[in-house]
């Protein structure tokens, strides 16, 4: 039986990281793309065969799609969401998914009202180290976790001003300021936490955050940004366990965004750090004693890396985190067609959100515990309060 094709245009013609992914899935067509930056719109619709092209994204939203996704500056990702979903289409949202806590009620009021699928497109969770991590979590190798890590280290000092690609030849916008001068390295706190907090908040499956309380360092490399130069996060969950973030957009150092650890009652986990490092488990064997504790490679465990990662094609490597840019849209799709729940939903796509949002409080108030409310069970607006 034939199936119906589905229709996706995409709101942002910098944020085209998965419109491989899209291409690479049978029945799906990118049809329509959008852009304020006309000359970058023209070059990236000739470059991936997008044959409708939208300077104004209510337009793009009046044709027949199916789905939309919204690859736009962080500040804007709640609007065209909601206007998408009341215009009857299904979003994948890049992170984060709002930059208010008014935002996140509005958008699970706004997911639940459509009836159409949402999903946060974290692709850090489809990273294939962070799957096979997971899989080893659900097949009980590390025992009772109860600790993770998660860091995202990466200087954007540069991106304060100007476009985050150039167009050639184009130096129009160079020494604007940009959209990250503001809402990111003009926030304080944990402004960007998804990356470091949605694979971990995976491995702790059915648990929920609780508190977060975040401290930074104050302002030593570059003063001129409200963004302290490291801030650490402590997320304590429902269960009492913990997770840790770093975040560090500032200091003068190598690029690590894809730092975690775990650590259970069998065995714990370590992502590399750079310099030759791997990533590397311990499993903990009966009458080890802890002076001969020993790393091993993740790679010596690849029978729990999921089958689709193992027998990843070609195409679907070149989508880009090696099958990972693949699955987090094949998902979303699957979702689509199915009409079941995404594996990054709208209560997920807030609950990691408003860790930003919350600890933005907390650090300018001496790291003060902050409430995480529950944007599951919230009956009604006396539920949607911050409490201190």
């Amino acid at each position: 039986m034939n199936r119906m094709t589905i229709k996706v245009g995409i709101a942002g013609a910098r944020g085209l990281s998965n419109i491989e992914g899209f291409q690479a899935i049978p029945d799906v067509e990118v049809v329509a793309l959008c852009d304020l930056h006309e000359g970058l719109l023209k070059e990236q619709s000739a470059r991936f065969n997008i044959p409708r092209t939208y300077r104004i994204y209510e337009d793009m939203l009046e044709s027949d799609l199916d789905a939309v996704v919204v690859a736009t500056p962080m500040q804007v990702h709640f609007q065209q969401t909601v206007q998408a979903l009341e215009a009857g289409k299904h979003v994948m949202s890049e992170v984060t998914a709002g930059v208010t806590m008014d935002e996140l009620w509005w958008l699970k009021e706004a997911a639940e009202r459509s009836g159409k699928v949402y999903m946060m497109a974290e692709n850090y969770c489809y990273i294939p180290q962070n799957q096979q991590i997971a899989e080893m979590v659900r097949q009980g190798l590390f025992g009772d976790i109860y600790f993770g890590e998660g860091e995202y280290l990466h200087d954007i000092k540069h991106l304060a001003s100007g476009y985050n690609r150039q167009v050639p030849g184009d130096q129009t916008g160079a020494s604007k300021t940009s959209w990250r001068n503001y809402w990111q390295l003009g926030k304080r706190g944990s402004f960007y936490p998804t990356h470091s907090l949605g694979p971990v908040m995976q491995w702790f499956e059915g648990d929920r955050i609780k508190s977060v309380s975040t401290f930074g360092t104050g302002w030593h490399t570059a003063p001129q940004f409200r963004q302290e130069d490291t801030t650490i996060t402590l997320c304590q969950l429902e269960s009492g366990k913990l997770i840790k973030l770093r975040l560090d957009c500032i200091s003068n150092r190598p690029h690590n965004a894809a730092y975690y650890t775990l650590q259970g009652t069998k065995g714990c986990y370590e992502a590399p750090r750079g310099l030759g490092d791997e990533h590397k488990i311990y499993l903990k064997s009966e009458g080890d004693h802890s002076d001969s504790a020993a790393w091993r490679p993740l790679s010596d465990f690849r029978e729990y890396l999921p089958k689709r990662y193992r027998e990843a094609s070609e195409e679907q490597k070149s989508a880009g985190h090696y099958g990972g840019d693949f699955f987090i849209v094949q998902d979303f799709i699957d979702a689509v067609r199915n009409g079941t729940k995404p594996p990054i939903d709208v209560y997920d796509a807030c609950e990691w959100t408003a860790v930003a949002l919350l600890s933005e409080l907390s650090v300018m108030n001496g790291g003060r515990q902050m409430e995480m409310p529950d944007f599951r069970k919230a009956g009604g607006y006396k539920d949607q309060v911050i409490k201190l």
